[in-house]
């Protein structure tokens, strides 16, 4: 599983001219599941990305995590995030996890969040979505475990 997460001002998903997600400050997830992943992964990134200190303190130092600025995350599934570009000039997506394996993971990672207490908006799985953000910093970075 891997999470690209970006610390965002705002955020939107839209779906066919209708937002079905927004959040103000917080991270905008963009979720990949491979066919390996399991409920330990899904538990084990919805807790980093829980803890993970990356907004600024008083002294403009990476030291409080989303729940003590009170952000909100905008959770956005990618089958893409699995993209194998190496051969050819077309990405190959057989790393991806067929659509119910994933939607399933997809699912409970998002209630794990919810679970840990966070304020939890989505994109519409497997529909085409209009992503909107106000990168914050911008501050980009790639959660995944590792087996």
């Amino acid at each position: 599983m891997r999470v690209l997460l970006q610390r965002v001002k705002e955020a939107s998903v839209t779906v066919e001219e209708e937002v079905v997600g927004a959040i103000n400050a917080g991270y905008l997830l963009l979720v990949g599941v491979t066919h390996e992943d399991t409920e330990e992964e899904v538990n084990w990134l919805a807790d980093k990305v829980t803890g993970l200190r990356v907004f600024e303190d008083d002294q403009e130092k990476m030291n409080l995590s989303i729940q003590d600025v009170s952000g909100q995350i905008l959770s956005v599934s990618q089958f893409t995030l699995y993209g194998d570009t190496m051969k050819g000039r077309r990405p190959a997506f057989t790393k991806a996890a067929k659509p119910d394996m994933a939607e399933t993971l997809y699912e409970k990672f998002n209630e794990r969040l919810r679970s840990n207490g966070l304020v939890v908006e989505t994109g519409r799985f497997g529909a085409m979505m209009d992503v909107a953000l106000v990168n914050d910093g911008p501050v980009t970075l790639m959660l995944e475990k590792n087996a």
